[in-house]
């Protein structure tokens, strides 16, 4: 608590009731955050100027209490405002910038001897619970304005690159990227479809895409197959095994030896001896 003491026995002479010492300790944790006070009251002065101390006018007001603070090392101009009510004082702190807004409730005999106001060393109660509370729920969070900032930068960045690809899209005598952006996939159609059909026999022999091909296999050709099996051999003119099983075979002779009816490779067809035929 270093420094505390310091400013309390600065205003002590100031410090007549327990609200009064809630608000030095706030004070001085916003000196103690990087913050100066430039003035009290809602509106900006002439005489304003950074300073770790209270203004002399500070608690003339014990309802409503009202600080002006500058960061030490920019222009953010800070808000302090307490309001009395009951036996709590309620802080609300606002940044003039981004109109960010925060509070705090504090409960004053919680943390505050009433009897002690002019005994340093007795007069707070708990103040590292409190200087706990006046960090996390009172001051503004560096990190959280860091990323508030870096999102908003973010936004810009996505807005202006946005920008940019309307201007591009709309020249027309932009040449096209030849890559495709990231994500996305174009459109091709598929080239065994009609009408980009053509040569697809060449493409697909088998015609294994429902198409017809330009190779004719008995085998897979649709059309109903005789109860023949070429594996099981030809009596008299191929052993069994001799044709693999599901190969393609043309038959190069009857089979069975015998077949019903004339053969008509043994008989001229008629008038086959007619020269004017």
């Amino acid at each position: 608590m270093a420094g505390l003491e310091v400013l309390y026995t600065c205003v002590a002479g100031s410090i007549s009731c327990p609200q009064d010492a809630i608000v030095c300790f706030v004070h001085w944790e916003m000196i103690k955050n990087g913050y100066r006070c430039i003035g009290s009251g809602d509106e900006p002065r002439s005489s304003d100027k950074k300073s770790e101390l209270l203004p002399d006018d500070w608690s003339s007001n014990k309802e409503l209490y009202s600080l002006r603070y500058k960061a030490k090392d920019k222009d953010t101009q800070i808000l302090l405002k307490a309001i009395t009510v009951d036996s709590a004082l309620i802080f609300n702190l606002m940044n003039s910038s981004t109109q960010q807004v925060s509070d705090l409730t504090v409960n004053i005999s919680d943390h505050v001897n009433a009897d002690q106001l002019h005994t340093f060393d007795s007069v707070f109660k708990d103040a590292d619970i409190l200087s706990d509370k006046v960090k996390t729920q009172l001051l503004p969070s560096q990190e959280r304005l860091t990323g508030q900032k870096a999102e908003k930068k973010s936004q810009r960045e996505a807005e202006e690159e946005a920008q940019r690809r309307r201007e591009e899209d709309s020249d027309p005598l932009r040449i096209p990227n030849r890559h495709p952006r990231q994500g996305t996939h174009p459109h091709w159609p598929d080239p065994m479809i009609p009408p980009f059909a053509a040569g697809g026999a060449d493409l697909d022999p088998f015609g294994s895409r429902g198409g017809g091909g330009m190779i004719v296999d008995p085998l897979r050709s649709g059309y109903p197959r005789s109860g023949f099996d070429p594996s099981s051999g030809i009596p008299d003119i191929l052993p069994p095994g001799a044709v693999p099983p599901g190969a393609r075979f043309d038959p190069f002779g009857p089979v069975g030896r015998h077949r019903p009816g004339p053969d008509p490779d043994h008989m001229p067809p008629p008038g086959y001896d007619d020269m004017f035929m």
